[in-house]
Formats: C-alpha cells, structure tokens, sequence
C-alpha cells in the first residue's frame, strides 16, 4: 500500500491518510480481508508519529472501511462493496464538479461539455480496442 503524505496542503496528516485508503478500497486496489500495514510499519514508512496513523486507523474502523482483530492487524472490511460504490461516485461527484465549475469559468455551456464528453468516451473505447 503506497500512501503520499503532504505537510504542506494544509489537509491534516490523518485525514490524507483516512481519504487514501477511502480510495483504495473504492477503486478495488484494497480488496475486502486484505490486511493494511500495521500502525508502526506505516508510520515509519511516512516518517510521521504512529498515534497519527492510529488516529486514521480509528476513522477508518468507525467508518466502516476497516476491521481489526486482536493481534491479528487491521483489514478491510469485508461489506465494504456498497461502501466502495457510495466512495467511488463520491469521488466521480467532487471531480464532475470541479469540470463544471472550470467549464463556467471557461463560458463552456453545458451542452458542449456533454457532448465532448460522449467524444472522449467514443475515443477511449476506440483506444482501447485497438489494444486487445
């Protein structure tokens, strides 16, 4: 599990931490019973305090993304399915807005924006057959 911490994007530490592993286990690249670094390991990996990692371990657990089991280590929860969907279109929305906004700004009309977007689609699928 590769996190990037930032000190200077002024998120605090364990909540990078909490919103990293949120989307891992969203896009699928953390599956259900897939145990996570333990505390110390991952704290010394980001070179930060391990009470921040268990801070986020805690988030995490009240959230529903993970379980631990005594001595065992923490591990994705497995009814994290209908989580990681909620997740993922949690990200698609905060990414859709973003286009909106930067479209407004750019006097792109709604419309115009749809439709580029059924290009791109057309164009990847397109791309993507030409590699199989």
């Amino acid at each position: 599990m590769q996190l990037h911490i930032s000190a200077h994007d002024g998120v605090p530490i364990y909540l990078q931490i909490v919103n990293q592993v949120k989307y891992l286990v969203a896009s699928g690249r953390l599956e259900p019973g897939e145990e996570l670094p333990p505390i110390r390991t991952l704290a010394e990996q980001l070179l930060i305090n391990p009470n921040t990692v268990a801070r986020a371990y805690r988030e995490l657990e009240l959230a529903g993304i993970v379980t631990k089991r005594r001595t065992a280590g923490t591990f994705v929860a497995d009814a994290t399915s209908r989580l990681a969907r909620r997740e993922r279109l949690k990200i698609i929305t905060e990414r859709i807005d973003a286009l909106l906004a930067e479209a407004r700004q750019m006097n792109i009309d709604l419309e115009t924006l749809a439709e580029l977007l059924h290009e791109r689609d057309e164009a990847m699928q397109a791309a993507a057959s030409e590699e199989k």
